[in-house]
């Protein structure tokens, strides 16, 4: 390969590690052909890219965006997961890859610029939906407003049992 090349193919990693919020560092060594292609499938079905790449030209663009953490796994073959969207899509659908195909082995991850080890990327894998987290969040934050509704409605609600007792009391008298 001429050298433009390799530094074009090294901008272009630098762009997608810089762009992306989760790239994930694979081993894909001893899966086939058909495999491969079922994982960049379903990659692409979820909107991300699943790259093969150079270990060496990896880690000129590593070292080019001071990710000096990533090169220690930068050996053997390499394949990465990039995600420009949702930081945890990757994860999930690696992990979900590597149960049924077990010579899948995930290296590390980059999260946001910071260097995961396998267990953070594991971590986000467990992750629950977006939608379940918000809706976590929106639960934690309405909680409080409807006791404090629950509250302001006990005065007037106390006031209307007494005043119907008085009634009833007074029904009672007449």
């Amino acid at each position: 390969m001429a050298r433009p090349e390799k530094e074009a193919m090294v901008a272009e990693l630098k762009e997608k590690l810089e762009q992306s919020q989760t790239a994930i560092l694979t081993d894909y060594r001893g899966l086939n052909v058909a495999a491969m292609t079922e994982l960049r499938r379903r990659m692409r079905e979820q909107g991300l890219e699943y790259k093969v790449v150079k270990n060496t030209l990896t880690r000129f663009a590593a070292r080019e965006l001071g990710l000096t953490d990533l090169e220690p796994y930068l050996e053997g073959p390499t394949a990465i997961a990039f995600s420009y969207e949702d930081p945890v899509a990757p994860a999930k659908i690696l992990m979900a890859f590597a149960r049924e195909h077990k010579q899948l082995e995930i290296k590390a991850g980059l999260l946001r610029g910071k260097v995961i080890q396998p267990e953070g990327v594991k971590g986000l894998a467990d992750l629950p939906p977006r939608e379940v987290l918000l809706a976590q969040v929106l639960g934690g934050l309405q909680a409080p407003i409807a006791g404090l509704v629950n509250v302001l409605n006990g005065v007037p609600r106390s006031l209307v049992y007494v005043l119907d007792a008085i009634r009833k009391q007074k029904e009672e008298a007449s």
